[in-house]
């Protein structure tokens, strides 16, 4: 990652974790899971509502976490919010790859825009668990498995 980006990762970091979005109780949720990273004891709840159509109509989560942890949340409710839920498994996937240096360059920006932030986050393994807590939480509420871990 060169020195623009990291300035960029962060001030997007301390942004999204000093006014998350979507930080909130989603009352009634079609889908709902609780996610901890066992490593450094953050957790989150995650909070769904898919429509009839399987559209992401409103995402939310709550909980406490380290700054990589809450934005990663918050920016991943922006993202997801109105897609399908075969795009958010998708996004899933392409996440998964980018936090694991897998994924990078243009091809990181072109398949997860904002989200390609996070792709020097794999030179720090303790934080791939940080960054991925709300992805798998959000599998998770929409396998409809009420659980979700890092581990």
């Amino acid at each position: 990652m060169n020195n623009d980006m990291r300035e960029l990762y962060q001030q997007m970091i301390l942004a999204h974790n000093k006014s998350p979005r979507n930080f909130r109780i989603i009352n009634n949720p079609t889908h709902y899971a609780e996610g901890h990273n066992q490593l450094c004891g953050d957790s989150l709840e995650l909070y769904l509502i898919l429509d009839d159509n399987k559209l992401i109509e409103d995402i939310s989560f709550q909980g406490h976490g380290c700054a990589i942890t809450k934005s990663a949340a918050s920016m991943m409710t922006e993202a997801l919010k109105g897609k399908t839920e075969e795009e958010a498994r998708k996004a899933f996937e392409q996440f998964h790859l980018l936090i694991t240096g897998k994924l990078q360059g243009k091809e990181a920006q072109r398949t997860l825009g904002k989200l390609a932030i996070f792709s020097g986050v794999w030179e720090y393994p303790a934080r791939v668990k940080c960054a991925s807590l709300s992805w798998h939480t959000a599998k998770a509420a929409l396998d409809k498995r009420e659980f979700a871990s890092t581990e």
